[in-house]
């Protein structure tokens, strides 16, 4: 069974490259794709899906950009009748905390007589280190329409795991974990522990939604990623994912990463160095 591939939608995504990885080492063949790959894998183009599915026994869904937007529903209801068609026997879809959207979403999945696995998470620890917040660390501000609300950001590492195990052992299937960390933190709190463990001082600014989601548009940021933005710091963001679950625990019988242990970890990969280190190392 493992020369027969693990579909992976997302290869170069912040969870899709380590779920590869760690199945890789595991020895399982996998077929990761994107839009680049060959075979290609768009979610806008359904006429990639079904080359990309052919031949494979299971798959790691992530979608882009985001369970949460409008079309997405639609969308993944379109990819589960591809993949029954196409002898696809168990789907593990990341999904989101919070968002209707991506409950909609789990549904269709739940409903649609594959077997299947739900990862619903948290917020990314990593969104600090590999996404859009990244910037902002390394000019010194991060600047976020995000007060004092907290979250129990997880660690894609752990993300990966559990995805791994749900992809691996046959008893798992048809159960949703819901992972966050193991404590609860807002963004002022988030970025103080950075700066401490850098050694040197970034900044957290709070503005308004609008004037974000307006630089945003300055910037030229598409429209889709303005209004799944706006929808998070407005809706998401409203304290609904505020406490904190023990599905790492349940799923994998050890504690979910701490930020702290993010933070060295992040640190230790040169992510973080600012330019005159990079230039001296």
């Amino acid at each position: 069974m493992k020369n027969s591939p693990i579909l992976i939608i997302g290869k170069n995504g912040k969870t899709g490259a380590r779920v590869n990885q760690r199945l890789q080492t595991l020895g399982y063949a996998t077929r990761p794709v994107s839009r680049s790959t060959s075979p290609s894998f768009n979610w806008d183009n359904p006429a990639t899906w079904q080359s990309a599915i052919k031949g494979a026994r299971s798959a790691y869904v992530t979608y882009q950009p985001d369970l949460a937007v409008p079309h997405a529903e639609a969308a993944i209801k379109e990819f589960v009748r591809v993949a029954g068609e196409n002898g696809l026997k168990h789907i593990v879809l990341l999904s989101g905390r919070g968002e209707e959207g991506a409950q909609r979403a789990e549904q269709v999945l739940q409903n649609s007589g594959i077997s299947w696995n739900i990862v619903r998470c948290s917020w990314f620890s990593q969104n600090f280190s590999e996404s859009f917040m990244l910037e902002g660390i390394l000019a010194g501000e991060l600047v976020l329409p995000a007060a004092d609300t907290v979250e129990p950001f997880v660690d894609a590492d752990d993300i990966a795991d559990v995805a791994v195990a749900a992809l691996t052992e046959p008893g798992r299937r048809n159960r949703l974990y819901e992972l966050t960390g193991p404590r609860a933190l807002n963004f002022a709190q988030c970025i103080k522990e950075i700066s401490e463990a850098l050694g040197r001082p970034v900044k957290y600014t709070t503005v308004t939604v609008d004037e974000y989601i307006n630089a945003l548009r300055e910037q030229g940021q598409p429209e889709n990623l303005q209004w799944l933005l706006r929808e998070l710091f407005t809706v998401v963001f409203d304290g609904r994912n505020s406490n904190v679950i023990s599905g790492v625990e349940e799923a994998l019988g050890r504690r979910p990463t701490d930020f702290k242990t993010y933070v060295q970890k992040t640190i230790e990969s040169g992510v973080w160095a600012d330019q005159m280190q990079k230039t001296s190392a």
